[in-house]
């Protein structure tokens, strides 16, 4: 087994994603030529797209696309070969529509880009421990000028507040509503956003007098978890292997990334913290922290936390969940649902 594959493991316990599957057009005349494409593709190849044309039709010329995008024509039937380089990772869906005639029709193929990155085994050292409330159902931690924030789930138990970490005294809680059931928070051009999970609903505050500003829904339809940014754009997951791009002006869901672990997927992205230019990411379920690159998607590092748990005696202590980095000390500091202690780390290769 890859070494990739092995440290997959750690992170997921995941399911390889199979041969690329057809997907044809409906009454279709024309097939593409699927037979000599790999299970997987990656983005430093390129895929040449042929047609079968087994009623022998007289074919004008194709039209190529990739998920719904022109990207190049050929006059009858030649080949066409597109580089992969600029694609995401995650299925492509390629189509040919073969013109003959007044006449056209589509052939279709849904293929896999995946990551050829072999992920790092990344080491970390804990530095400090500090208290952590037992009832806080984490879900997202941030520092903001040198404090630190956390948010929590559960209706009837949902706040975000802040609090002296060295402590775990609680400075000020704000709670929302009983209907909701908080998810990751994050601040960005002096407001606080925060997410709720099933209720695809998201609140701003006021980020120095917690005062809530706006409520906003989301623009497709999906669940709200982990949330971070870049100073520019906020980057929220959904339980999936999307990591979502919004425009915080507009709250307005722009691009997403597929995470990928060289040939696997991996699913239920949870709590995220952009460090340094890379997204570091909980996977729900998972004693482990993934470091992923935020243009591609690729995970490039791994970081096996399962050592933390033989601190944790809490009865009803649940998953690692929570990843704030403090820019004044450059450390980061990780916790977990109902965890009795919160770690200060600092990583290496």
């Amino acid at each position: 087994m890859k070494k990739y594959n092995f440290l997959a493991v750690i992170l997921l316990g995941i399911t390889l994603i199979g041969c690329n599957g057809a997907k044809k057009g409906e009454n279709s005349l024309f097939t593409i030529d699927d037979s000599a494409f790999p299970a997987h593709f990656t983005s430093k190849e390129s895929v040449s797209i042929a047609i079968l044309n087994p009623n022998s039709k007289e074919i004008d010329s194709i039209v190529y696309l990739v998920n719904d995008k022109k990207v190049g024509s050929t006059k009858g039937a030649e080949k066409f070969k597109f580089e992969l380089k600029d694609q995401k990772l995650g299925y492509q869906y390629l189509k040919a529509t073969a013109y003959y005639g007044s006449e056209w029709s589509d052939a279709t193929k849904r293929i896999e880009v995946v990551s050829d990155i072999e992920p790092k085994l990344m080491k970390y050292k804990i530095l400090n421990t500090y208290p952590h409330d037992t009832k806080a159902f984490t879900e997202g931690l941030e520092f903001h000028d040198g404090v630190l924030f956390e948010s929590t789930g559960q209706k009837g138990d949902s706040y975000f507040r802040e609090v002296d970490y060295k402590t775990g005294k609680v400075i000020t809680q704000v709670d929302l509503p009983g209907e909701y059931f908080g998810e990751g928070i994050t601040f960005i051009n002096g407001k606080i956003f925060q997410l709720s999970w099933e209720e695809k609903t998201g609140f701003i505050y006021d980020a120095k007098t917690f005062k809530l500003e706006k409520k906003f829904k989301y623009d497709k339809d999906l669940e709200g978890w982990g949330m971070t940014n870049d100073g520019k754009y906020i980057y929220h997951s959904d339980g999936t292997e999307k990591i979502w791009k919004m425009d915080p002006a507009n709250q307005k869901l722009i691009d997403y990334i597929n995470v990928y672990s060289g040939t696997s997927k991996i699913k239920a992205i949870n709590e995220l913290e952009y460090i340094n230019g890379k997204f570091y990411v909980n996977v729900w379920q998972k004693d482990a922290i993934a470091v992923v690159n935020p243009n591609s998607g690729a995970v490039e590092g791994i970081l096996n936390m399962s050592e933390l748990r033989k601190f944790i005696k809490h009865p009803q202590a649940e998953v690692l969940n929570g990843i704030a980095y403090n820019p004044q000390t450059k450390t980061i500091f990780v916790t977990g649902k109902y965890w009795e202690k919160m770690f200060e780390i600092s990583v290496s290769e």
